[in-house]
């Protein structure tokens, strides 16, 4: 079972990049309701997705990692954003995902668990 990273600072960022093709990232506050809705959806996501070396879930409080968040230039929360090999793509049409959409979520987790099982099986 994949476990999700939580991140605090860009450079723990950096190196989930260097470890990983694809991660995905939600940007979260602890006093977001939509943020608390939607985590039990992104952490089974992550339990049937996430694949080590190939596709990391993180999650980003954006209060306690101000640095990431400027960086990303995150103004909504929950936020998520989809890398692969440590630049921002989208996944099926979206850029990003603002709002607790979890079909969005769930399509486009899906879609990036299919991408990175062909890699970790090549």
């Amino acid at each position: 079972m994949a476990t999700i990273h939580h991140i605090a600072s860009v450079s723990e960022l950096d190196s989930l990049f260097a470890a990983n093709t694809y991660v995905a990232i939600d940007f979260t506050a602890t006093w977001c309701g939509p943020c608390k809705t939607i985590s039990p959806v992104y952490e089974k996501l992550a339990a049937q997705h996430g694949i080590p070396g190939a596709l990391a879930f993180a999650k980003v409080d954006v209060d306690a990692a101000q640095d990431v968040a400027r960086k990303y230039n995150i103004a909504a929360m929950p936020t998520f954003m989809f890398f692969k090999e440590g630049k921002q793509v989208a996944v099926n049409g979206h850029q990003m995902i603002r709002g607790a959409d979890a079909n969005s979520l769930t399509q486009a987790s899906q879609k990036l668990g299919g991408l990175a099982k062909v890699k970790a099986d090549a």
